[in-house]
Parts: structure tokens; sequence; C-alpha cells
């Protein structure tokens, strides 16, 4: 999809009354932006956190969530070595799954994603991928957002964020099964089921 037409598909979704601005403000903010063709139109966490930002997605008639016990998820910031353009819409370019990295650990993938010239996604930028291109997420195929961690007065929380799709178990309810979740996984554990979503740059 086009720059314009993604930014269609966001005013549709509700955005402008999420972030409290006009559609006019948004299509302002996208015509001074540039893309590769493949890019993807990203929200700034500070225009829409990502907690009310994963309520727009939607499977199979399902709407996102944010699992119970990340209640914090907007204490999750880029990373530092990450160059995060201060404007409330930018864009992504190459955006990429990361499939070559399903069973890795975050702390695995993170220098190889790094050697590889490429950049982690944020969660942020994870829904916004997912708001886009919603076939992205597929069961077991599925990924994390490295790019974002929750500082510590000593490193960083061992939980990194992930996207994938709920199974409608435990404290998700069967009501939600199947749709679109934002939940975690612990720094250096393995997932068949999880890569790692990255990016050419952002602009």
């Amino acid at each position: 999809m086009t720059l314009t037409d993604q930014l269609h598909h966001l005013i549709d979704l509700g955005l402008p009354a999420l972030a409290d601005v006009t559609s006019a403000d948004l299509a302002g903010w996208v015509a001074e932006v540039d893309g590769e063709p493949d890019a993807v139109l990203a929200v700034h966490p500070t225009l829409v956190p990502p907690s009310r930002l994963a309520p727009l997605l939607s499977r199979q008639g399902k709407q996102g969530f944010v699992v119970h016990d990340m209640a914090d998820l907007d204490d999750f910031r880029p990373t530092p070595d990450l160059v995060i353009p201060d404007r409330p819409l930018y864009t992504l370019g190459g955006v990429d799954r990361g499939d070559d990295m399903l069973n890795w650990s975050p702390e695995e993938a993170a220098p190889v994603i790094a050697q590889r010239g490429r950049t982690p996604l944020t969660i942020s930028e994870g829904i916004s991928w997912l708001l886009q291109q919603p076939e992205a997420l597929e069961p077991n195929r599925c990924f994390m957002c490295i790019g974002s961690r929750k500082p510590k007065p000593k490193g960083y929380d061992a939980r990194t964020p992930a996207l994938w799709i709920s199974g409608g178990t435990g404290h998700d309810g069967p009501a939600r099964r199947n749709a679109p979740k934002v939940g975690w996984c612990w720094w250096r554990n393995r997932h068949t089921w999880l890569g790692f979503a990255s990016a050419t740059g952002r602009r």
C-alpha cells in the first residue's frame, strides 16, 4: 500500500480520535515523510502509546489486546542504540518477520540483527506493521519486538515484547481465541514460533 493508502486506513481505524488530532493533522505529517516503495507507516508512541494502539489490531473479527501481566507495556521504550525519528508518523523500510531466527532467544538474535545492518522493531512499530499488514501474523509464524526494553536501575527487565495469536486459554479467555495479542517472553528463552521483526531503517 502507498503511504496515502496507509494513512486512510489509520483514519478509518479511528486513529485521529485516539490521538486527539484531526485527519488533516495526520495527512500533514505523512506529507512530511518519505519512504521506500514497501515502506510501512509507523505511529510514534508519543502520538498513541502501544497499549492504546494494540486494540486497533484485528484478526478473524477479534480485537487485539495486551496480556494481563503486561500492564506496564508503555514503559518499554526504544533501546538507546535505536534512532527513532522525532515526528508523530514515520516510515520503516524493508520490514521482515525474521522467520530464519525462529527458536532463537532475544539474546542470541540481537547481535545478529545488528551484524546484518538491520534494526529491530519496537513494539509500537510491530503493532503499526500489523495494522497495515495483518496477514504478517500467522499461526506458528509470529515475532518479537526486541527494539523495546523496560529500563531498570541496573540493566533491563528480562521480559521482551512480542506479538502472536491467542489460543484462548488462561487469562486470555476463549472469547479471545485467534485474536492478535501483545505479550512477552524472557530475554534468554527460545520459542519455535517466534521470529524477530526488523527493518532496514527508519525515515
